[in-house]
């Protein structure tokens, strides 16, 4: 039998995922900001080691592409162990978590993200694995049905979301360590942007850097695709080297402006503007007017837009404030019937 542990299938990685994966951090001492999160989890790791027993669960949460999925890889590096990695959607019945969790070793990771969208059942079965790291299977049914108990191997798990409000409290409950990961400032983007481009090799000037990072919308993956295409922009269009000017026109083509604002973001801004006089408009509604998913406003778009001070969330609804209209470009309501008294 192979010493290698089962690991749930997957796609085919793409390559942009590979290149992902390659740049990450693989230690904490690698991993750029997150200064509170670093040295709460350095603790957490030493306490772990010395008293040789594995890592308390551990939950992170916070805005997409912030390094959730790579803090697990972190934190599995630094333990030693192996890390499975799976997501609460894959997850559809209860015997499919009781088949990975059998498959684990003692200290063993696994990593599910989007954990607040794991189904009630599969959570009934995760509640003792986490908490007592046992198993309870059911044999049989009807009145011969019987329940068992598998003990399990002392393990972590490790959970990720963008919803914390969305985890049920019983399963909050069980994670040790709650952390929120927050936006990186524009230094560490500087930093992100220039360690991910020598590992890529590819030429770039401090200007041609700092343009990408304040682009970036504090978040390391969105660096890292803006960097990929300022990469491709400077090898076609310029000398292969990403200046200022080049990073402001592969940009430009891009429709990302000087804050990172993207086409989709700017879409809400002007539907609430421009449609609904600024608001307040429901979310539903937004989304059915520019024909988008509401969890992909409320996950992607919305935060960036409230760390700016673009949006209000009021109870009745979503507001655009003088910042949004004064980065627009459109005279603000209030302004204009100052300006015509």
């Amino acid at each position: 039998m192979s010493d290698t542990p089962d690991r749930p299938t997957s796609p085919e990685p793409k390559p942009d995922d590979r290149l992902d994966h390659a740049l990450r951090p693989r230690s904490l001492d690698e991993l750029i900001g997150q200064g509170n999160v670093k040295e709460n989890l350095r603790i957490l790791i030493a306490a772990a080691r010395h008293r040789k027993e594995a890592l308390d669960h551990v939950l992170f949460y916070g805005p997409p592409g912030l390094g959730k999925t790579t803090l697990s890889h972190i934190l599995a590096n630094e333990m030693g162990v192996n890390l499975k990695v799976t997501a609460g959607p894959a997850i559809e019945r209860a015997g499919d978590l009781a088949a990975i969790l059998t498959n684990l070793r003692a200290g063993d990771m696994l990593f599910i993200d989007e954990v607040h969208r794991l189904g009630r059942a599969v959570e009934e079965v995760l509640y003792p694995a986490m908490e007592d790291f046992a198993l309870d299977i059911v044999i049989g049914k009807g009145p011969s049905a019987r329940s068992i108990r598998l003990k399990l191997p002392r393990f972590t798990v490790i959970g990720a979301t963008t919803r914390l409000a969305l985890v049920t409290a019983p399963l909050r409950a069980r994670f040790g360590a709650v952390y929120r990961l927050e936006y990186y400032d524009l230094s560490a983007m500087e930093e992100i942007i220039t360690r991910a481009a020598e590992k890529l090799n590819v030429p770039a000037e401090t200007a041609g850097i700092l343009e990408l990072a304040r682009r970036a919308r504090g978040t390391p993956r969105v660096a890292l695709r803006l960097l990929r295409r300022a990469r491709d922009y400077a090898q076609v269009r310029g000398e292969g080297t990403i200046t200022q000017e080049i990073a402001v026109q592969a940009m430009e083509l891009l429709n990302v402006d000087a804050l990172g604002l993207d086409d989709m973001d700017r879409r809400v801004l002007r539907t609430i503007i421009e449609k609904y006089n600024g608001g307040p408009v429901g979310l539903s509604t937004i989304a059915a007017s520019i024909s988008e998913e509401p969890d992909t406003i409320m996950d992607v778009v919305e935060p960036y837009l409230l760390q700016l001070g673009f949006l209000e969330r009021t109870s009745q609804g979503r507001m655009a404030t003088r910042r949004a209209y004064e980065h627009l470009g459109i005279p603000h309501p209030q302004a204009e019937q100052g300006r015509l008294l």
